[in-house]
């Protein structure tokens, strides 16, 4: 019987599990709102750092991104895997985060002029106990794009070890059209930087 079966130590087991989850979560919490980051990886980690904070992976490299499903804050489901065949833009974001409030009018500008080119933005609101400040940042902002609502940061810590994944807040991370990483960005992002991002992307055949 494993440790977590016994009675006497169920609630111990639970209490472990939920402390490693709050741990790794304030482990992202520590670089929120900044700058910038670093990109992270073991050795043999295949993507390439860009200049501006833009890390690239090349087309045979690339990982396939984690399930990432659940309610947007509009309380509709959302599942990322059924953009398959779309290039996704995913930005984490939060609606106290003053560089998220800097990059959110390019990031709205940027989906309204790509939709047409097979390019689809989802948000990954994280770090709001409610949905109200963040329904408000979206309509101050006109992000008609919908976000996922991750208020204690399940989704990000879904990306595997040694991949393109979210370690600041804000962090913009595209999927190409086979669902797999292929960029990130660990700083908050001008128009001209998400179009740079995006462009080879939507050149790939």
């Amino acid at each position: 019987m494993s440790a977590c079966r016994a009675p006497r130590r169920l609630a111990t087991c639970r209490r472990a599990t939920v402390l490693a989850t709050g741990a790794a979560v304030a482990a992202l919490s520590l670089s929120a709102c900044g700058s910038g980051g670093t990109s992270g990886g073991s050795a043999d980690t295949k993507f390439v750092q860009g200049k501006g904070g833009v890390d690239t992976v090349p087309k045979g490299d690339r990982q396939d991104a984690p399930e990432l499903s659940g309610k947007t804050l509009e309380d509709k489901p959302l599942d990322v895997a059924d953009y398959k065949g779309k290039i996704v833009v995913l930005n984490v974001w939060g609606s106290w985060c003053a560089p998220c409030r800097a990059e959110a009018p390019n990031l709205a500008k940027v989906a309204e002029d790509t939709k047409a080119k097979g390019v689809q933005f989802i948000g990954i609101n994280t770090r709001d106990s409610n949905r109200a400040p963040a329904l408000r940042f979206e309509k101050a902002f006109k992000v008609d794009y919908p976000s996922l609502y991750d208020p204690i940061g399940k989704l990000m810590l879904r990306f595997p070890k040694g991949s393109l994944n979210p370690q600041a807040i804000p962090s913009t991370i595209v999927l190409d059209r086979d669902g797999k990483i292929a960029a990130r960005a660990l700083t908050p992002l001008s128009e001209d930087s998400v179009r740079k991002m995006l462009n080879p992307l939507i050149a790939e055949k």
